[in-house]
């Protein structure tokens, strides 16, 4: 073997075990697990609404991030520290806790306690067909539509629907207001969370026809282009079902006429032929 190849053999070793070496660093390095630097609040236990936090139904759990989700909480002091607080909606275990889901420091797990800023909650009556069999439940976004007669120019009054407000958030239904409840159930009254002049339009509402709610898909936000509904856009929509045909008449029995039949092969057939007088 030349001399040359010895040199570039030795070399191509070195270099090799080089690599070998630099790649065994940076997977160590990568590999190496961050120890956490602080801790966050959750949920021991599964919690329901109106719950009051105590020390007992959460727990600190490590964060391996310097940065906390916006609204949760460090430790349970900073948690309790300025009073009592309770659950506006349901928690699963090890659900962080976050500000958007309790009540400030000393307040009740109420129904205005949920209510965003600048926010009123009306109640409408319902039943099992206004209210959407039941299947209208908190957080849901429903449209809300005003049927009522309006008198004619000329000719007797008729009735008209109105779609009076659209994507309304339910807060709740009868006296629940959990978001997690996944039966439905057929409600009396449902709750929902509007402007003060949309209130004061459903409230005038109710004196002047029936109020129904539609319910709309989840996470649809976009307003729908309404118009008003007349008796006369229900013209030409019935189903029209045809009539059965009429049987034929039967042949009288004292009717002048032979029986004639024919035979083809292994086949016989038989005819009717009246009698000519």
């Amino acid at each position: 073997m030349r001399r040359g190849n010895v040199i570039i053999l030795v070399l191509a070793v070195l270099m090799g075990g080089l690599a070998a070496f630099m790649a065994r660093n940076w997977i160590s390095a990568h590999a190496t697990v961050s120890p956490p630097v602080g801790s966050i609040v959750l949920a021991a236990t599964p919690l329901t609404f109106g719950t009051a936090l105590t020390a007992e139904n959460t727990v600190e759990a490590p964060w391996a991030t310097g940065r906390l989700p916006e609204g949760a909480f460090a430790t349970k002091l900073d948690l309790l520290k300025d009073g009592r607080r309770a659950l506006l909606a349901p928690m699963a275990r090890d659900e962080p806790v976050l500000k958007t889901k309790i009540t400030g420091p000393g307040q009740r797990a109420s129904l205005s306690a949920l209510l965003e800023d600048g926010k009123r909650a009306v109640t409408v009556r319902v039943d099992d067909v206004r209210g959407v069999a039941g299947f209208v439940l908190p957080g849901d976004r429903v449209d809300v539509v005003l049927i009522r007669a309006v008198n004619r120019p000329n000719g007797p009054a008729e009735n008209v629907s109105d779609i009076l407000l659209q994507h309304v958030k339910v807060l709740a239904v009868d006296q629940l207001a959990n978001e997690r409840q996944e039966t439905p159930t057929i409600a009396k009254a449902v709750t929902l969370e509007v402007e003060t002049d949309q209130a004061q339009k459903i409230l005038l509402a109710t004196n002047i026809g029936k109020l129904s709610l539609i319910l709309r898909q989840a996470g649809e936000n976009h307003p729908a282009g309404v118009r008003r509904v007349t008796e006369g856009d229900l013209e030409g929509t019935a189903v029209v079902i045809p009539e059965p045909a009429a049987p034929a008449a039967p042949v009288a029995s004292g009717a002048a006429g032979a029986v004639v039949e024919i035979v083809r092969g292994m086949r016989s057939e038989k005819y009717n032929v009246l009698r000519q007088n």
